[in-house]
């Protein structure tokens, strides 16, 4: 078991300047990167299972090492006490998530090392028939820390028992390439999510990585240089700083295999396919995009709770509206999966009780600096101009106050609020259906798939009374 502490003696990491991003990395720099991976990755591949746990737990250790000086550093750049509760978020969305994952990677390459593949939990069926299994709670620690909580995968159709169990792992089931360079342009608004893609590109996927830091918090980069320092020093890892013009001068760079993003749509689109004006509608007309290299990534959404009615309680009510405000206020909402749109029932006369209770917490819970850019004017485009607007606290200088649209109309075309994700402190509401539960349930399915802006995520609120009727579990 691993446990967070101050830097040792003699780190190197100190919190850089909250006023402007790192040096951005010359061209030729990044040539000798590209250089020095491709040279490396061929050995990399051939590294053994032993010598990759030994490599992971060198960079679960540097991370330690850094972690109280990296959320410092965070909480500087985001206006946030680093001894107030609040400091939490990054404790949690930086270190303890950067820390666990490896945990699981050791975990995982000891199984491999063990048995030749990675263990997994209960396999079952959902409704349509797909293979289902369980991946969470892995262990006690998790059962005990997160009582009640489990997590399963959907597959998808056709993939069967024994197509999971040969696909699995598969990089350590001999299905391994010749060694691969992969870009990594990494997320701006959350501390773990750089680091948690260059593991997985490198522990999963046997891949070396070219870590292009985000701007905003680029601060961040020196900390993971020295957390990682072995894989540096071993020419499987080089993190790079710059905006847009290093990110397209590395996407293109022949060197560079595959690239990875965590960002926003609009720079997805620039990749791979120009950009923006007739030309790029044409070439995605024709499905021709201009880069010809596998691109993954995670994008952005507007994200949708769903709220069943069902026989809530005021007290019930309250506690949903506090996992609801939860989902809007962390990280000062700068989330791609934060909620951002309550789909409640028509004529459900708990509406109300429930729209109070989010405003009663969301009063409770201060304003945050707008520290992501751009945040006040998306903040205006959607808000600013509205008649029926619910701004809740008084912001200071920079920060913006929660802000709730409700009675939004589902049927409205123009309706901005559905298609374009805000990115700041906004929640939006809107009611669909009626209130009957399998009513709704159709409607509200419907509006979120086929309505609301991306695929990313969504949640559903039921109540446990509700679920006991089959048709309403199904």
């Amino acid at each position: 078991m691993t446990t967070l502490s101050p830097p040792a003696a003699g780190s190197n990491a100190k919190p850089a300047s909250q006023s402007a991003p790192m040096r951005p990395t010359t061209q030729r720099q990044l040539d000798d990167m590209v250089a020095r991976l491709r040279e490396a990755a061929p050995a990399f591949v051939r590294l053994s299972v032993s010598d990759r746990i030994a490599l992971a737990q060198s960079m679960q250790a540097g991370y330690l090492r850094i972690a109280r000086l990296s959320v410092e550093a965070a909480c500087a750049a985001k206006g946030i006490s680093a001894d107030s509760p609040v400091a939490g978020e990054e404790w949690a969305t930086g270190p303890w998530s950067v820390v666990r994952h490896l945990r699981l990677i050791i975990d995982s390459l000891r199984a491999i090392d063990r048995t030749g593949t990675t263990p997994v939990g209960g396999i079952g069926r959902n409704v349509d028939g797909r293979l289902t299994v369980r991946v969470f709670p892995t262990n006690r620690i998790d059962g005990v820390l997160f009582s009640g909580q489990t997590v399963d995968v959907h597959m998808l159709p056709g993939v069967n028992e024994e197509s999971l169990e040969a696909t699995r792992a598969s990089f350590y089931k001999g299905r391994k390439h010749d060694g691969r360079t992969v870009l990594v342009l990494g997320a701006g608004n959350i501390a773990a999510i750089p680091s948690m893609d260059v593991v997985t590109k490198l522990f999963n996927e046997g891949s070396v990585c070219l870590l292009k830091m985000n701007p905003v918090n680029s601060y961040l980069g020196p900390f993971i240089e020295e957390a990682f320092a072995e894989a540096i020093a071993r020419g499987f890892l080089a993190v790079a700083y710059g905006g847009a013009e290093e990110g397209g001068y590395l996407a293109q760079h022949r060197g560079i295999d595959e690239i990875h993003l965590t960002g926003s749509a609009a720079t997805y689109d620039a990749i791979v396919w120009g950009p923006p004006g007739p030309e790029r509608d044409a070439r995605k007309a024709r499905n021709q995009p201009v880069l010809s290299k596998p691109v993954t990534a995670e994008l952005g959404n507007v994200s949708p709770v769903l709220v069943v009615p069902g026989p809530y309680s005021e007290k019930e009510l309250a506690f949903r509206a506090e996992n609801i405000a939860g989902a809007v206020t962390c990280n000062a909402s700068f989330l791609c999966n934060s909620t951002k749109v309550l789909i409640t029932a028509k004529a459900w006369e708990q509406r109300g009780s429930l729209l109070g209770a989010l405003e009663r917490i969301l009063a409770s819970v201060p304003a945050r600096k707008a520290y992501y850019p751009g945040a006040e004017q998306r903040w205006m485009r959607l808000a600013g101009a509205r008649k029926r607007v619910r701004n809740i606290g008084s912001p200071a200088q920079g920060e913006l106050p929660w802000t709730i649209l409700a009675g939004l109309d589902a049927s409205d075309p123009g309706e901005s609020a559905f298609t374009t994700e805000p990115f700041c402190s906004i929640l939006s509401e809107t009611e669909v259906g009626s209130d009957d539960p399998l009513e709704f349930l159709d409607r509200a399915v419907d509006f979120a798939n086929n309505r609301l802006w991306g695929t990313l995520s969504a949640d559903i609120v039921v109540h446990p009374k509700s679920l006991k009727d089959p048709v309403v579990a199904d």
